[in-house]
């Protein structure tokens, strides 16, 4: 199966490459879409085993997510809710929202338009909540290395990969980064996850005493780091850090754009170590990518603070043109039904299982295959330049690129992240499609050397 490059100039460049680097595109073009695959211009049916951008959780081309589409259309295809208009959609939306989140102690929600979005929300909400509680010197914000927050200025700022950052320099200021809980590498070369975890909820409590609690104003992280290379804390770790946030009363928030409706096996991420954070984001998942649309939701501490302050503070002078857009507000809800009537986070959990079990078995005897991790459907391959140092390759050879052509021209799409091969399928993932990215992979780690 070979597709034909795409040759064309175009006239837009594409999110994270360099416009003037052929070699760090593709050229690959997706016409149509079904189920667990998508097609290219060439004709040829791939599986889709990025889910889109980690996002298409319900699989494309959903009747029933269509439907809801075109119903709305045909009814209400645009209006805004500044100002106290609202639309019946966006309140059922937020009903069902704090309805899912309920053990998670949700209160409210606001929408936007993507996963960035939701994020500057969150930390725009977490200082508003300090200043409305007389605390207005809480600003500064502690996250991890290899965290991914979106790209606008304050995702950015915490973002924990530099790359995210050096161009657009200097940033936003009070965002601090702290070690990440990776047990493959970790600055302490410790390979015990209960100790790792108590070694890294250590150094956050050693930094907010460092930086002065009265000063803190929340520490952010997603419950399993996507972008960052599929980084899955140990047990202990959630727990941990809920516990030292309240010590010092800091802000919790955790980032589920990814993590959020079931890709890590749990309908939420911190559901799956049983921690409730002050604020969760939302996106990708939260309509599978039909309709762009974004969602923070805040708990009651925070939600009754600020209605509950009497001056301008109290005001939320934020928002987007497409807040609760009455069409993604309809994506969302057939999307989430589809999500909870056929218990896609237990079948990401086990389709992921199977997925991860079965890459091992083919793939870790290659020389440049380091590890293979993941929970749900969320897997990385590190890409080493030496198993026993673990020393990553090098990402400016394009290694990772080379693996990934291979395995679409053998029919399945993977993304290559410089040193990382990451996989995030659609949840509606069969064994059909796993022995397909199985196979894919192993040829393309057959042919490809380092």
């Amino acid at each position: 199966m070979q597709s034909t490059p795409q040759t064309k100039t175009q006239n837009f460049w594409n999110p994270m490459a360099h416009p003037g680097d052929p070699a760090s595109r593709n050229f690959i073009q997706i016409v149509k879409g079904d189920g667990n695959y998508v097609q290219t211009a060439a004709g040829d049916w791939l599986v889709d085993g990025v889910g889109g951008l980690w996002n298409v959780n319900v699989g494309h081309n959903r009747q029933e997510v269509k439907d809801a589409i075109n119903a709305q259309l045909n009814e209400l295809e645009y209006f805004q809710i500044f100002d106290g208009c609202s639309h019946p959609c966006v309140h059922e939306l937020a009903d069902r929202l704090i309805e899912m989140t309920k053990p998670e102690g949700m209160s409210k929600a606001m929408f936007s338009s993507g996963g960035s979005d939701a994020v500057e929300t969150a930390l725009k909400l977490a200082r508003q909540y300090w200043k409305a509680v007389g605390q207005s010197q809480r600003y500064k914000f502690i996250s991890l290395k290899q965290g991914y927050h979106g790209v606008h200025f304050g995702g950015a700022s915490i973002n924990g990969n530099t790359v995210f950052r050096t161009s657009y320099e200097p940033m936003l200021p009070g965002c601090i980064h702290i070690d990440t809980p990776w047990l493959y590498r970790n600055p302490w070369n410790c390979e015990d996850p209960e100790q790792l975890g108590q070694l890294c909820a250590a150094q956050l409590e050693a930094e907010i005493i460092f930086q002065g609690p009265e000063t803190v104003a929340a520490f952010i992280a997603e419950p399993v780091q996507g972008a960052g290379g599929v980084i899955v804390p140990p047990a202990n770790y959630w727990p941990l850090v809920r516990q030292v946030c309240d010590k010092y009363g800091v802000l919790l928030i955790a980032d589920e754009v990814v993590t959020g409706f079931g890709r890590s096996g749990s309908m939420f991420g911190v559901r799956g170590w049983g921690v409730k954070a002050d604020i969760q984001c939302f996106a990708k998942g939260i309509n599978s990518g039909y309709i762009p649309l974004g969602a923070t939701l805040v708990n009651e501490r925070i939600s009754s603070a600020i209605e509950g302050c009497q001056s301008f503070t109290g005001a939320v002078m934020h928002g987007y043109t497409y807040s609760g857009h009455p069409v993604a507000c309809a994506a969302a809800l057939a999307s989430l039904k589809i999500v909870e009537q056929e218990n896609l986070p237990q079948n990401a959990a086990v389709q992921g299982e199977l997925l991860k079990r079965k890459l091992e078995q083919v793939l870790l005897d290659f020389p440049a295959i380091g590890e293979i991790r993941g929970k749900g459907l969320m897997i990385a391959i590190d890409l080493v330049a030496n198993k026993k140092t673990r020393e990553p390759i090098d990402p400016t050879k394009g290694y990772a690129n080379r693996i990934a052509a291979v395995t679409m021209r053998e029919g399945a799409i993977v993304r290559p992240v410089g040193t990382k091969i990451i996989l995030s399928p659609t949840l509606t993932l069969t064994e059909t499609e796993v022995e397909k990215l199985t196979s894919a992979l192993k040829i393309a780690f057959q042919e490809v050397k380092a």
